[in-house]
């Protein structure tokens, strides 16, 4: 390859990257205006100007300098001096660039003055050459490259001692763009050589792609990054591979050869071409992971939405959701400010997140699209380092955003049935305890009626004993009536049924003795009450009031094991009358009070866990047994019940 083909291949590849640089910026500026939450903001002038002045100078040449070597005939002179006076603004533009915050008016004198000594510069080599084409003399001219070069020079270290507290990397991008144009400037107030070597030409001609670079850094850094830098190094190693293979077939000789011999150079070259072209898309990737790892240091989004979502599954409350979510996203964007609130925002499309992206990608405000109301919002703000807000960036934000919402309605679907299950049961646990104080409402005045009865007799049979068992009884019935919790203990029972048992024995006297066998350790066990004086009851009134002979009445209970964790208290009622047959016991059952009441009660409280049973032998007395679950009782232990029969 000869240098002049090298030096139009140089020329033909700067001259494009430059207009697609500067096209990139005027597109970012324009793009940003349109936004829909930045109508009424201003336009960045300063970056309008700087993209159309490098259009300018590399649309201009690109035609005298890219295209001359296939024929095309050069700009008339004013138009190749309208393109230097461009050139010459750029370094200019790059000073006021660097010494303004955004859109942030000068803060001190020292700044203005660097600026307007730095548009004179450039105004005055501007005018140096219009004048020079107007003569029709050379352009672009000697004197006014030389002024730039010398001016911008001299501006270099004062300029850098304005800007003392920025970046070191901006700093350093800014001062290598200046010192570039100072030696193309130095260089093109030179008289072009006849023989073009690639070295002069990107030297000479293409100082405008680091100006441009540096107003990009230091405007739009991660766009640069993201939608230019990526596609550049790609672009960059395959051209790079392609041109490697061009120079060394062509140092074997292979594109002079002739015959066969050319085609077979075609066929090498055309599987060269075919493998770069192969290699494009993990180019593509490999430059992708080095400017997203190395340049941007940006978060594995894919990682950071698997954490986002692991640790959403722990969280209780819409809140705590929302609060993981922005201490995540936060560091991940470098924002200096990310928080959330309730929003009456509707979502545009059913279920889907909305981000707005306010004028340079700078913000977000993000939907997070609940089903039911309230819904809420993600405030992104302040990020750090000049970061923009990038497409992937939005990508991830809508996914984050989508996970958000699912959890939300999923503890919000778990708030609602916890709170409908617990209203259930309150109504299943209100139902049961007025059922309960019907069946004591029963039990009460049917213990009263035959309370009176035995009274009635006592007053007939033995008025001496009718004070007496009045005062019993008097205790007896106050003990029933003030016995209205859920649970009693054993031993309040047994005592209850101890002084209903005093009141019959002043009636039958001699004719009824009573065992009552109660171990100490099961008095604290709990069981509902008036459970046990309703069968005393029963088998006073069916097994020992009939008969004129003695009859005896035993009340025992044992704690019976079921497995390593569970027992059952037993309680058995036994008296010693003649016993009954199956057909009477049913009878019995079904016609009396006091055991269908037990029974209602035992399955109200207890389910399948307790049971009455009714067992009868004939001759020997009739059985009843009281099954209940144990569980001790934590009130105190009372007295425990006489073992002596009476």
């Amino acid at each position: 390859m000869s240098p002049t083909h090298a030096a139009s291949l140089v020329n033909m590849t700067g001259f494009v990257a430059g207009i697609v640089l500067y096209a990139m910026l005027l597109v970012m500026v324009l793009r940003a205006r349109s936004s829909e939450l930045d109508r009424r903001g201003r336009i960045d002038s300063l970056l309008v100007l700087t993209a159309l002045l490098g259009l300018v100078w590399n649309t201009e040449a690109f035609v005298n300098y890219g295209l001359r070597d296939f024929g095309v005939a050069p700009m008339p002179l004013f138009a190749q001096a309208m393109a230097y006076a461009a050139l010459g603004l750029l370094p200019a533009v790059v000073v006021h660039s660097v010494l303004r915050a955004g859109l942030a008016k000068l803060t001190s004198t020292a700044t203005l003055v660097l600026i307007v000594a730095a548009y004179t510069l450039s105004v005055a080599a501007m005018a140096i050459h219009i004048a020079s084409a107007l003569r029709g003399a050379v352009v672009p001219a000697p004197a006014g490259l030389r002024l730039l070069t010398y001016g911008f020079v001299a501006l270099v270290l004062p300029l850098a001692f304005a800007t003392r507290g920025q970046p070191g990397a901006r700093r350093a991008l800014w001062m290598t763009a200046l010192a570039v144009f100072a030696l193309s400037a130095l260089h093109l107030s030179e008289h072009e050589r006849p023989e073009r070597t690639w070295p002069a030409e990107l030297i000479g001609h293409h100082s405008s792609l680091p100006i441009a670079l540096s107003i990009l850094y230091q405007e739009y850094p991660f766009t640069l990054a993201d939608a230019f830098l990526k596609r550049a190094l790609a672009l960059l190693a395959l051209m790079t591979a392609a041109l490697l293979s061009y120079v060394t077939l062509a140092e074997f000789g292979t594109f002079n050869a002739g015959g066969a011999a050319a085609n077979v150079a075609a066929l090498v070259f055309l599987g060269v071409s075919l493998c770069a072209a192969l290699l494009y898309p993990a180019l593509v990737r490999a430059s992708t992971w080095f400017v997203d790892s190395v340049v941007l240091r940006r978060v594995d989004y894919d990682q950071l939405r698997a954490t986002i979502a692991r640790r959403l599954n722990d969280v209780d409350t819409p809140e705590e959701a929302l609060d993981v979510s922005c201490a995540v996203i936060g560091p991940a964007l470098s924002a200096t400010e990310i928080v959330w609130e309730d929003t009456e925002r509707q979502t545009d499309t059913a279920g889907l997140a909305v981000v707005h992206v306010p004028s340079r990608g700078i913000s977000a405000d993000v939907v997070v699209p609940t089903t039911d109301q309230p819904r809420f919002s993600i405030a992104v703000r302040g990020l750090r380092g000049g970061r923009r807000l990038l497409s992937d960036d939005v990508a991830m934000l809508e996914s984050v955003a989508q996970l958000v919402a699912r959890r939300v309605d999923v503890l919000r679907m778990e708030r609602e049935r916890s709170e409908r299950n617990i209203r259930e049961e309150e109504i299943r646990r209100l139902a049961s305890e007025a059922e309960l104080r019907a069946l004591r409402a029963q039990i009460n005045p049917h213990f009263l009626f035959n309370a009176l009865t035995t009274i009635g007799h006592l007053i007939e049979a033995a008025p001496d004993r009718a004070l007496t068992t009045l005062l019993r009884l008097t205790e007896l019935l106050r003990r029933v009536l003030r016995s209205d919790g859920r649970f009693s203990t054993l031993g309040a029972e047994i005592s209850l049924v101890t002084a209903y048992l005093e009141v019959e024995r002043a009636r039958f006297e001699e004719r009824l003795t009573v065992e009552i066998d109660v171990p100490t350790s099961l008095q604290a066990a709990t069981i509902p009450p008036l459970m046990l004086q309703p069968l005393v009851e029963n088998a006073i009134k069916h097994g020992i009031a009939p008969f004129r002979r003695r009859g005896h009445l035993i009340l025992h209970a044992h704690l019976e094991r079921l497995d390593a964790r569970d027992s059952a208290l037993v309680v058995t009622v036994q008296d010693s009358g003649p016993g009954l047959g199956s057909v009477d016991g049913d009878a019995r059952r079904r016609a009396g009070v006091g055991l269908n009441n037990i029974e209602e009660r035992l399955m109200r409280m207890y389910g399948e866990d307790a049971s009455l049973r009714l067992s009868s032998t004939a001759g020997v007395g009739t059985t009843a047994e009281l099954r209940v679950p144990f569980r001790r009782s934590s009130s105190e232990v009372l007295p425990s019940a006489r073992r002596a029969p009476w």
